[in-house]
């Protein structure tokens, strides 16, 4: 399921020190995501000419795709699948029974006849 987050998507964070919260990405990597208000760190800067003293900022550093899952505004988990229609069309749909919810197209994949 990792590997169909993007940026803008809601997620939830599954495993780690920040288990249980929720943000949006910010980036997106091979690899890992920057969530907003997640993974918290400080960096100590240096005094620059721009800034004549140093300074502390907090920043959010990237955590491992495996460890969120994709999530619905309340902050709640989505089992989330993809189904191909009868023109190729390939969607990530949500949702249990008969009843499902497309939750984003994804892209369409370039055949060669």
């Amino acid at each position: 399921m990792s590997k169909w987050i993007r940026r803008g998507d809601r997620v939830l964070v599954i495993a780690g020190n920040d288990k249980g919260k929720s943000g949006e990405v910010l980036t997106c990597s091979e690899e890992r995501v920057v969530v907003q208000g997640v993974n918290i760190r400080k960096k100590h800067m240096k005094p620059t000419q721009q800034t004549q003293g140093g300074r502390i900022v907090e920043m959010e550093m990237s955590i491992h795709k495996s460890n969120v899952s994709l999530c619905d505004k309340d902050g709640k988990p989505l089992a989330v699948r993809m189904r191909v229609g009868k023109k190729g069309e390939r969607d990530l749909v949500f949702g249990k029974g008969e009843k499902e919810t497309v939750y984003r197209s994804m892209k369409q994949s370039t055949k060669k006849e």
